[in-house]
């Protein structure tokens, strides 16, 4: 029954085409992708690669997502220092991760005696940032407190850890978005290289300006406020960080297709 349920909610959740995140706020209260997704220093900003995924990025000989970064079983053991964050951030967290459940079947649960699992820090200073992927061992999701608490900036990292990169990376980006690179910093301009299918996989799925994965439009300018990416449909909304959008979900049950 429960299996059922959740099918349920993914064919209600994935019947909007558009990519409509499953909740949403009107724009003016929409929270948005935060500068803390920056702040780390990591591969575009917020994603720490093992050494064999680095190479993959600049090799391009194995895919950084997919099979071999699954959480086996779909079941993702976690534990939440206690000491960073309040008792209302906590339940924010382990609410976020409740939505990734709802929609899909991957399964959070806490840690008792598992070796493989996330650790979710709030070290301040650090930002927002996460492992990719089933990495082996403890591996590190980092929510500084003070910044990387909406509902959206948690979810994001959390996919980062379920092995999801952000959408702009994707091969096709070039046909939906345009990349101002005079408004980007030479020293972070690999933050927008664009990947070919065979490094990272998009399911199938179209591009979606909607996803929690996309980029906000100023991420990593020079300081001006200038829009470093440009979505090419008039109108357009990226880097929203309310919540999963229907292709984001899509994207979730491809990889991990499996309710165990």
């Amino acid at each position: 029954m429960k299996l059922l349920c959740v099918m349920l909610c993914v064919a209600l959740a994935c019947s909007e085409s558009s990519g409509t995140p499953v909740k949403r706020n009107s724009p003016t209260e929409m929270e948005m992708a935060t500068s803390l997704e920056e702040l780390g220093g990591n591969f575009e900003g917020d994603i720490v690669l093992s050494p064999e995924q680095q190479s993959a990025v600049e090799y391009g000989y194995t895919t950084l997502i997919g099979e071999r970064y699954k959480w086996p079983d779909s079941i993702v053991p976690f534990q939440i220092d206690i000491n960073a964050f309040t008792r209302v951030e906590r339940d924010n967290i382990v609410s976020a991760m409740r939505e990734i459940e709802l929609v899909s079947c991957v399964r959070f649960v806490s840690r008792t005696t598992e070796t493989d699992y996330i650790m979710v820090t709030g070290a301040k200073d650090s930002g927002c940032w996460s492992f990719l992927g089933h990495r082996g061992g403890m591996q590190t999701l980092n929510l500084q407190p003070d910044g990387c608490m909406a509902r959206g900036t948690i979810i994001h990292e959390l996919l980062h850890s379920l092995g999801f990169v952000h959408m702009q990376s994707a091969s096709d980006r070039d046909f939906y978005v345009q990349i101002n690179w005079d408004a980007i910093p030479t020293s972070k301009a690999s933050n927008f290289n664009r990947y070919s299918s065979n490094i990272i996989e998009d399911f199938g799925i179209p591009y979606d300006y909607d996803s929690v994965m996309h980029y906000g439009s100023t991420m990593f300018n020079k300081g001006n406020g200038e829009e470093t990416i440009v979505p090419k449909r008039p109108g357009v909304i990226i880097g929203q960080r309310v919540g999963l959008s229907s292709k984001d979900v899509k994207r979730l049950n491809y990889l991990y297709s499996n309710c165990f």
